[in-house]
């Protein structure tokens, strides 16, 4: 039974939400229904549509700026609670890259919730993602289009495509989504890959919002994320300190409808 969905298209972020990054041309965002069982995702669906569900505006600052919820403070308690869909239409010819579609996230989230953040630095835990002795174990793509997937089963079994990836974008979705602290990408890999990486979660992934099933040791299990890193894609997560952007809400409003 799968039971979680999908991240995709992030991007690292540059520049402020005051440099006026592209808009998108039109954008609708409502409450999620209640019993809204799709999942969580963000994509674009076509060239022209880009759609977020099931988001809290925690969720939108996290994806839009490239950062971990944990690394976001300040707001109200509601922009952890409440969730939303959003559907924007993008107005350029060709499917805007992964870094355009989140500057004009970045502006809707201006726009519409009058978001004001200011930045510090801190000296934080993080992890390190390097390449193990032996080298990398990863497939130049050979599609056009582009997608993380996290797919969760109710046996703690982990299963994520990858299709047309650049490592930073597997970092960045890594380290809002997964694990429990920033990742900087130390690996030097410039290229886009394919990949399907498999492995039994912990308590301590995904924000520990979803309850570990109970083992059973009759079926074989998939290794742990650290060792499936290193035996499937020949990478490894190395825990580190280092200096980490934090994003301190100064002002936010909940979203408009039109």
């Amino acid at each position: 039974m799968e039971i979680a969905a999908v991240v995709i298209g992030l991007a690292i972020w540059s520049g402020a939400i005051q440099n006026a990054p592209p808009a998108f041309e039109v954008a609708t965002i409502k409450p999620s229904a209640p019993d809204d069982r799709s999942g969580k995702f963000i994509t674009m669906q076509g060239p022209h549509q880009f759609v977020a569900k099931n988001y809290s505006v925690k969720d939108m600052i996290s994806a839009a700026f490239d950062l971990p919820p944990r690394l976001i403070s300040g707001g109200p308690a509601w922009i952890d609670i409440d969730r939303y869909e959003i559907r924007a239409t993008v107005s350029s010819e060709g499917r805007p890259s992964s870094a355009d579609q989140m500057a004009m996230f970045r502006t809707l989230l201006s726009d519409r919730l009058k978001l004001a953040i200011h930045r510090e630095q801190r000296e934080l835990p993080i992890y390190q993602l390097t390449v193990v002795k032996e080298g990398a174990k990863l497939n130049e793509s050979t599609t056009e289009e582009e997608y993380l997937i996290n797919r969760m089963f109710n046996d703690n079994h982990v299963l994520l495509p990858a299709r047309n990836v650049t490592i930073a974008q597997f970092a960045s979705m890594f380290q809002r989504a997964v694990v429990d602290r920033p990742i900087v990408d130390k690996t030097g890999l410039s290229g886009r890959y394919d990949f399907d990486l498999e492995w039994t979660r912990d308590e301590t992934q995904f924000g520990g919002l979803i309850p570990l099933a109970p083992v059973d040791n009759s079926v074989p299990q998939k290794p742990d994320l650290f060792s499936a890193l290193q035996q499937q894609l020949g990478l490894r997560l190395q825990p580190s300190r280092g200096p980490v952007d934090v994003i301190i809400i100064d002002r936010v409003e909940r979203p408009s409808e039109n």
